[in-house]
């Protein structure tokens, strides 16, 4: 895993949206590890423990902040995210070897979309509508922030261009996107994938400057505690660099757009019989070095 940037973009190493438990005021903050837990910080656990502190940080956007000298402490975990954070949730499709679909693994990346409004917090549960109930699915993936707006970006300085990474989960009614009564003739993803806050993220993004491309980082999917998947980003046919160099091809990829880069086996489809989603169920995405973004599903 590269560790380093020629041109980093953020002035943080990990940032947060948080409640202060001051004065109940929204900021972002860059949390103050202890030492015993400063190799792969566990930011939704510490927060949960209470007591968490953060360095205080400003700016116009998430990507922008800088520290202000100040300190405080943490009420309440959010996600990094709010929907007007982010520009598009550019999301790829069939990028993990051990993501079995019957489909052969692309010569390029995939790329569907989602709306900014499937951005939602961590530890905030995901209002499942009545269409979407029947199949309800989870995707634990490694999701790329953009820090800078680029076109045509070249595969060696792609780096430059990325704030960090967060932790996603791209909610999935899989028969709105694979039968044909629903999705039509060709299996499609943009509408079965865009349900309102179909796309939690958390704890945190973690800046390049900590953990470079991305690759090698251990993830894990947990449903009710139960692993369903368990993967690493060695396994991505398509890394970071690739992605956004290649989805920036021809047409601007715009600071605070998103990237989810793709889910590995261990999905609720590609089980046999298939295991969907239920009210109440508790999912977990877990990654190696960023931490776990935690979301229950409820049925409307």
């Amino acid at each position: 895993m590269s560790t380093t940037t020629t041109n980093p973009v953020t002035h943080w190493d990990r940032l947060i949206r948080y409640v202060s438990a001051k004065d109940s005021q929204t900021r972002y903050g860059d949390p103050i590890i202890p030492a015993t837990d400063a190799k792969n910080p566990d930011i939704d656990a510490l927060a949960l423990k209470g007591g968490l502190r953060v360095k205080v940080l400003e700016g116009p956007t998430p990507v922008r902040a800088k520290p202000t000298g100040e300190e405080d402490e943490v009420g309440r975990l959010l996600g990094p995210l709010t929907p007007e954070d982010v520009a598009v949730v550019r999301c790829t499709g069939l990028n993990y070897r051990s993501h079995k679909t019957g489909f052969d693994l692309p010569a390029n990346p995939t790329l569907f979309l989602k709306p900014r409004t499937t951005i939602t917090d961590t530890r905030h549960s995901i209002p499942i509508p009545p269409l979407a109930q029947s199949q309800c699915d989870y995707e634990g993936e490694l999701t790329i922030v953009i820090g800078r707006s680029g076109k045509n970006i070249p595969e060696a300085s792609a780096l430059d261009y990325v704030a960090g990474y967060t932790c996603g989960n791209d909610v999935s009614c899989r028969d709105w996107q694979m039968e044909k009564p629903k999705a039509g003739m060709m299996p499609q993803w943009c509408f079965s994938k865009s349900f309102d806050e179909y796309a939690p993220c958390g704890p945190c993004v973690v800046s390049t400057q900590v953990l470079g491309d991305a690759a090698g980082l251990g993830l894990r999917t947990l449903v009710n505690g139960e692993v369903r998947q368990e993967s690493n980003t060695g396994d991505l046919v398509f890394g970071v660099r690739r992605l956004v160099s290649f989805f920036s091809q021809g047409q601007t990829l715009e600071e605070g757009s998103v990237i989810m880069t793709g889910t590995p086996g261990g999905v609720g489809l590609g089980f046999k019989p298939p295991r969907w989603l239920k009210d109440g169920d508790e999912v977990v995405v877990e990654i190696e070095g960023v931490g776990k973004v935690v979301n229950r599903m409820k049925f409307e």
